[in-house]
């Protein structure tokens, strides 16, 4: 990690680079700001408008009046604006990827497949967009018709994690808008600088102001702002992706209003090998699904059990791969494979399950270091049983623990 001694600089085109709420059309300042962090340096990138309740009910206000002009566009002319907003996206996506390299860490290599994966989400519903049809259903009686109608439900609020800054919102909005829906989008505390890029370019495609609307807010503001964006009357529909604990809270302020809510949280998935498995398939299929973004995502394998037959060749090829394969280093470094976790808190959670599981029997083949700042060793345990808790928490970590 000695290439962290030397200053990183965000080198991106200046109107990408916002870093004030985006509200009805406008850059809005809020009273404060809040720092945005490298989380491999920890040096501060841009101080960005720390939005409280009262912008976010100007926001939900203004997606309100907006969505009684959106939802009667025609398909056609919403999915042309959403083409637009695809192919300006692909027009900036290395400023973009080095955005979201600078904020959540993630290597340059993974943050252009985010772009990647972020725009087809646009692509994708511009086109669904003209494919929003009806029904008509058999009836009950001779004197009846049912016509079955898709209608927008109205404004949606849109609250997403840091580890997929531009996709998740992307994946959200673009089919919020496709179908005439209004959002208010509040980018996770970490990563508002992707957020606030996305609305630029929003307004190049052409999206009229108040459909798509942007506000970050510190963690000190975020349970009152999320708790505004969750109950305020006219909202309609939550999306929220981010952890268990997170979704549960939500989940009790829509319910006051019985709102339309979608989750999608934690993970706790098992990577499951058997005696009768391609050693080096299973090898390569775990490095990919254990280390991209460093093991922060919610897609990401949490607990290994191998069949005791394969177990100790899987183990040695593991290591070897993790030893040939795995470079840590600043995500805007070509080499780098791993880049940090978003921040101290997120390590000190990696270093608790591996202190955790070694104090009850587990031992540490690869790893099991803290380094400087937010990077953490990538780390493999064997002799790991059910009781510990990696075992039975996410970890969102690069660890991999082996149960034989």
């Amino acid at each position: 990690l000695v290439m962290l001694q030397r200053p990183y600089s965000l080198d991106v085109s200046a109107q990408l680079l916002r870093t004030r709420a985006f509200i009805d059309g406008r850059w809005v300042s809020a009273a404060s700001t809040f720092p945005v962090l490298d989380p491999a340096t920890g040096e501060e990138i841009a101080k960005v408008s720390d939005c409280g309740t009262m912008e976010a009910q100007d926001a939900v206000n203004a997606a309100y009046k907006a969505f009684h002009l959106w939802k009667n566009h025609t398909a056609k002319e919403r999915s042309i604006l959403l083409r637009k907003w695809f192919e300006l996206i692909n027009q900036h996506k290395e400023d973009l990827a080095k955005l979201i390299t600078a904020e959540c860490g993630k290597p340059m290599k993974e943050s252009i497949g985010e772009m990647t994966y972020s725009a087809s989400f646009l692509e994708w519903f511009s086109e669904e967009a003209r494919r929003v049809y009806g029904d008509i259903v058999a009836p009950s009686a001779k004197d009846r018709k049912i016509l079955l109608l898709k209608q927008p439900v109205g404004v949606a609020s849109i609250i997403t994690p840091w580890n997929f800054p531009s996709a998740m919102i992307t994946r959200k909005v673009g089919a919020a808008l496709a179908v005439g829906c209004t959002v208010v989008v509040k980018p996770a505390e970490n990563t508002p600088l992707s957020a606030l890029a996305l609305a630029e370019l929003s307004v190049q495609a052409g999206i009229p102001p108040g459909v798509f609307n942007v506000v970050p807010c510190s963690r000190e503001k975020t349970l009152a702002v999320g708790e505004l964006l969750c109950t305020d009357p006219l909202v309609a529909k939550i999306s929220f992706t981010g952890s268990t604990a997170t979704g549960k809270i939500l989940l009790r302020h829509a319910a006051g209003t019985v709102k339309r809510v979608s989750m999608e949280l934690g993970g706790h998935a098992p990577f499951i090998v058997f005696d009768s498995a391609d050693v080096d398939k299973a090898v390569a299929g775990a490095m990919v699904s254990k280390f991209r973004n460093s093991g922060q995502t919610c897609v990401c394998s949490n607990r290994f059990l191998v069949q005791s037959g394969i177990h100790d060749a899987f183990m040695e090829k593991l290591a070897k791969a993790m030893d040939a394969e795995l470079k840590l280093g600043h995500g805007s470094e070509p080499a780098t494979t791993q880049g940090p976790l978003i921040n101290t808190r997120a390590v000190e959670k990696v270093e608790n399950q591996i202190a955790d599981a070694v104090a009850q029997g587990a031992v540490i083949v690869r790893g099991g270091k803290r380094l400087e700042g937010s990077f953490m060793q990538p780390t493999l345990l064997s002799n790991v049983n059910t009781d510990m808790q990696c075992m039975r928490e996410e970890t969102f970590g690069p660890l991999i623990p082996l149960v034989k």
